[in-house]
């Protein structure tokens, strides 16, 4: 089972960019599906954006389509998410999880193996 850490977070004002990393250590990497969510304060944690195991799918909550970018780079164990166009919706912490059965199963986030958080504000 991997284990995961984020970083990355941080303040940035509307408009800007951040790119979190989440980077895994232990074994079977490459074979896990990895994705990230955010928790606001006073809402139930979301899903933001999934990738499979080799890179090759992606998806999207429709709230960051064409705002977020999702990567992987297996040979460094490490996920990424490229955040531009932050709006102060977009607060909240963020989680990077990993799921060895499949993206599908990442996106419903009931089964994956969780980071500590980052935390991301954007002020308006």
């Amino acid at each position: 089972q991997v284990q995961l850490g984020e970083s990355g977070g941080g303040l940035v004002q509307a408009g800007g960019s951040l790119r979190l990393s989440c980077i895994a250590s232990g074994r079977s990497f490459a074979s896990y599906a990895l994705g990230w969510f955010r928790q606001a304060p006073g809402k139930e944690r979301e899903f933001v954006a999934g990738v499979n195991f080799n890179g090759q799918v992606t998806h999207y909550a429709d709230s960051v389509k064409g705002r977020f970018n999702i990567s992987r780079d297996n040979a460094k164990n490490t996920a990424y998410l490229q955040m531009d166009r932050l709006t102060p919706e977009d607060t909240a912490v963020y989680y990077c999880a990993a799921d060895s059965v499949g993206l599908g199963y990442l996106i419903r986030g009931t089964g994956a193996v969780w980071g500590q958080g980052t935390q991301v504000t954007v002020s308006s």
